[in-house]
Parts: C-alpha cells; structure tokens; sequence
C-alpha cells in the first residue's frame, strides 16, 4: 500500500514536473560546453522570435551555447494563468539555469528585459557572469519624457494636429498605467524611432530570414502589459542606482545601443556610457532598437569582443 501511495506520489510530480517545462517555451542553439547566453526579450507583450529567427544561430556559429525563452504568458509560453510580476520572471530564469545545468550565465537583456536582466542580477548576482544592456530600458520616464518632447516638436514641424492632440491626451493618463506607456510607444513607432534610418542589403536578408521563418509564430498576448500594470508595483522605475549596486558587486555590465535608438535621449545614453565605463559601450551607427537585426554581423562582432574581453 505505501509503494503505490509512493508510486502515486510520484506520478503527480513527474506530471507538475512535465507540465512546467511544457508552459515556458525555450530553446538552446550550439554545443552546450561553449560559453553560455542568455536572451530576454523586451515586452511585456513581447517573445524571442525575432532574436531566435535571425541570430540565436548565427551567435552558437560563433561558438556559443545560445538559450533563448518567450516569458510566462507571453509569445509561446501561454499560461492563462500568469501574474506577469518580476518575482514570476526570477523564478522561470531560475528554472532554466536548472533546466540547461547552467550555475552561472551571461545574459542579453533586450529593452524591458533589460529591466528584468537587471533586477534578477540584483537579486541573484551569484549567477550572472554579465549582463548585456541591449537598447536597454533604465530610465523609463526619462524615455517617455523624450519620447513625447520630441514627437511634438517634430509633429509642429510637419503640421501633424492628429498626432500633437494625441500627445496632449498622453499627457493627463495616469504615467504609471499601461495605457501610458502603450501610447507613448505607438507615437515613436508612428515616428519612425525603432526603425533604422538607412536598411542596407544586410538588414534586408535579416529581416526577410524572420518574415520566412519563426514571423509566423510572433504570438502577441495584448493581455500581458494590463496584468503586469496590475499585478506588479515597480511599473515605472529608474534601475540606474540598481546598475552602480551590480557593478560594484564586481559583476561584468555591459552595454550595447543603437546610435539611431530614437527612444533615448542623448543624456540617457550619456548617463549609461557613464555608468558601464567608456570601454565598455558600444554604439552601432545606422541601427535602431533592434541591432542584432539591423547590423547583425557588428552585432556579433560586439557581442564575440565583450564574451573574450578581461571581465
């Protein structure tokens, strides 16, 4: 009686188990003895596709072991059941260092996973071996603030009156509310500031990979910005002072952005050239947010220099 209540037992486990792995979708590109990267993708809304469809390969060619992951309950990891909170995110990291026997990873923090990447760091220093900015958020008001500045100064230019009446309506929305921050982003996505300025033969092949491949599993939960703004409490955060605490814990930061990232104010990307040392920022001319797309092999190049560079 008590083998089969053990047996039983076990069962359960192995099914929670199971059903675990199941809900967050990842997957590893290389030999899993070469240096280790970790891609956490911006959102929340957001998944890897883009990153995994162009350049988790073109990273494990280089000789690295590339993990990347779509976040609970967004992209391909549904779960109707997701609290979308950092504490969520910490745990699913957690698991996945587990899941790929990993004690330690150097992790790539895309835009608001560069938020994620830098609070799990705070919180669990003892396993990061660097963490990568990559057109990083840090300072979100101070983006919102430049996002909204400069959108209408350059809506009075073109004589834009639908655009400029929607800024003003932004500007009585609660600033630490989803509909805030969707807003300001649909005004610098309609303004041109995620895209680069000049796409080269490069970019063109890049993007066409994606829109033949993985484009078609761009899943987009429009759920995952409302519960996160509900659920969790550090909605609208400057992780500046975050970052000096990871740095002088003695943790590798780095940080890599595009010149024409028209989402950052020129003092921002001061402040975090500052802030990670001089030789240890990278600006690529003729990209935006996205530079492991829009100049893929500098990308690599960047990424190759920081992974062999004294830490």
């Amino acid at each position: 009686m008590r083998s089969a209540r053990c047996i039983f037992l076990l069962s359960l486990l192995f099914s929670f188990q199971f059903v675990f792995t199941q809900t967050i979708y990842s997957k590893a590109y290389g030999k899993k003895a070469d240096p280790a990267l970790l891609y956490v993708h911006g959102g929340p809304r957001g998944n890897a596709t883009l990153f995994e469809g162009t350049t988790a390969q073109a990273l494990a060619d280089k000789g690295f072991y590339v993990i990347v992951y779509d976040r609970r309950g967004e992209g391909r990891s549904i779960d109707t059941t997701a609290t979308f909170t950092f504490r969520e995110a910490f745990d699913d990291l957690n698991a996945l260092l587990v899941q790929y026997e990993l004690k330690k990873v150097t992790i790539i923090g895309h835009s608001f996973g560069g938020i994620v990447s830098t609070l799990y760091t705070e919180k669990y220093p003892e396993k990061v071996e660097r963490l990568i900015l990559l057109g990083a958020l840090f300072a979100q008001q101070e983006t919102y603030d430049h996002i909204l500045a400069t959108v209408s100064k350059k809506a009075v230019a073109k004589h834009d009156s639908a655009t400029l009446h929607k800024i003003a309506a932004i500007k009585k929305l609660d600033k630490n509310g989803a509909a805030y921050r969707k807003q300001c982003y649909e005004v610098a996505a309609d303004y041109a500031y995620f895209r680069m300025p000049y796409p080269t033969e490069e970019s063109k092949k890049v993007n066409g990979l994606y829109e033949n491949g993985l484009a078609t599993q761009n899943i987009r939960n429009d759920q995952a910005p409302l519960r996160f703004y509900k659920n969790e409490s550090r909605v609208n955060i400057d992780t500046k002072p975050v970052l000096r605490t990871i740095k002088n814990k003695g943790i590798a930061l780095f940080a890599v952005y595009g010149k024409q990232d028209g989402i950052f104010s020129q003092k921002q990307i001061s402040d975090i050239k500052k802030l990670v040392g001089e030789k240890r920022f990278y600006s690529i001319d003729n990209c935006s947010h996205y530079p492991f797309v829009d100049q893929q092999t500098e990308f690599i190049k960047v990424i190759t220099q920081i992974m062999t560079a004294k830490k």
